[in-house]
Parts: C-alpha cells; structure tokens; sequence
C-alpha cells in the first residue's frame, strides 16, 4: 500500500476528509437503531458494531466492488462500470441503504466536473450512467488521479468508519476520549481488510448482515431519530 509520491496522500486525505461535500455526516447506517434497540450502550459495544460491519459487510461486498470499480474506469471498461454499480446498488438490502448510496454517489458525481483531472471520458459516463453508488462515484476519482488503489480504499473505510464513531459519539453518547480509542482499534485493522478484500474473486464476492437490514428497516420508522438511515 506504498503511496508513489507525496501529492497522492494529499489527494487520498482529501478524499477521506468529512469536508468533502457528500453528506456523509448525515447518515448512521442503522447504527442509531441499534442504540434505540438497546444493542449498542456503550464503546465496547459501539466498537464491535463497527468492526462487525468492517469485517461482514464492507470488506466481502463494497471493498472488493470498490477495487474493481478502480480497475475499471481506469481501463475504460464502462460496462464494467456498470455492472459492478448496478450489483453494489443491488445489494442495499433497504431503502434507506440504497437512498444513502445513491444520494452521496450523485453528491460526488456533481462535483466532478468541478475538480481538476478527472477523465473528461470517465465524466460522459458518469452522466450516462443514470443511478451512481457512492463507490462508482468514488472509484472514478481514485482512477482519474492516478492513486493507489489498496491505499484508496484504506481512505474509503476510513472515512466510513471515522462517520461510524462521530455517530456513535452524538448518540450513544461517548466521550471524545472513546472516540479516539475506537478509531485507533480500528486503524489496527484496516491493513488486514483491505489485503483480504484485494485477495477475493468474483464469486466471493457477498455480504450477509441480517441484523444491519432489520435494524435498518425498523430506523425506516422509527419515532426519534437524529440521521437519515
């Protein structure tokens, strides 16, 4: 995961940064009913909720898609774009998982043409493409900027997981100080993720959260809520 030169860890921080416009700090991915349900009380279980999701969810199904996304905006094989796009958004098991998604993916895509070498055939497509996930949107930057992949996606599940304890922090509630020891307990793993994502084939390729769809499903109703899923 060697960057290759100083200006790709600016770019990767950039990306990974909660400035960046998408909304990101709008969302819980069921985190806050899983509060409301009495399943996340405290840091410890707030950690293993993230690191469940880290390990079960994001690194069998939406790290490897994001790598072969990369790998395909970079050789121009739009219907290969496609394809894993449409699988991702296939994927969100809810409405407010699939809306997320498709939210910030559109966030990110309108900001495109706006930011500085970003592949002017890469853009054409992104406005073909009609629905755009969030990864779609993303892996066409890292493609466009010439940026390692295995580092990008250490920067993707970083910034997933550093909204995942901010959340935590507003509503379960915690101290800054759990906070930061969550977000080192997850450092330590990323490495680990990202190797075993980058190791998996096509068929692999799956994630089975049933606990994070119902959670998600019930957060769809649920009477008081600070996040949008």
């Amino acid at each position: 995961m060697k960057l290759d030169k100083g200006s790709d860890l600016v770019r990767l921080l950039q990306l990974a940064s909660p400035a960046l416009p998408v909304g990101a700090f709008s969302y819980s991915q069921g985190l806050e009913a899983a509060v409301e349900a009495g399943l996340v009380r405290d840091r410890a279980s707030a950690l293993n909720w993230i690191d469940d999701l880290l390990e079960y969810s994001l690194g069998r199904m939406e790290a490897p898609v994001l790598l072969r996304l990369i790998d395909s905006w970079r050789s121009k094989n739009f219907a290969a774009v496609k394809h894993w796009n449409d699988l991702f958004l296939a994927s969100r098991e809810t409405a407010e998982l699939r809306a997320e998604t498709v939210q910030m993916g559109f966030s990110l895509a309108r900001l495109l043409s706006q930011l500085d070498g970003i592949d002017s055939d890469a853009l054409t497509y992104v406005n073909e493409l009609g629905e755009i996930a969030y990864p779609a949107a993303f892996a066409c930057v890292v493609a466009s900027w010439n940026l390692p992949p295995a580092a990008a996606l250490s920067a993707y599940l970083w910034s997933w997981a550093e909204n995942q304890v901010v959340a935590a922090l507003k509503i379960v509630p915690l101290g800054q100080t759990d906070g930061q020891r969550m977000l080192l307990a997850v450092g330590d793993r990323l490495t680990a993720i990202v190797e075993r994502a980058s190791a998996l084939g096509d068929d692999d390729i799956g994630a089975f959260t049933p606990r994070l769809a119902l959670l998600s499903s019930r957060h769809e109703t649920q009477y008081s809520r600070l996040f949008r899923s």
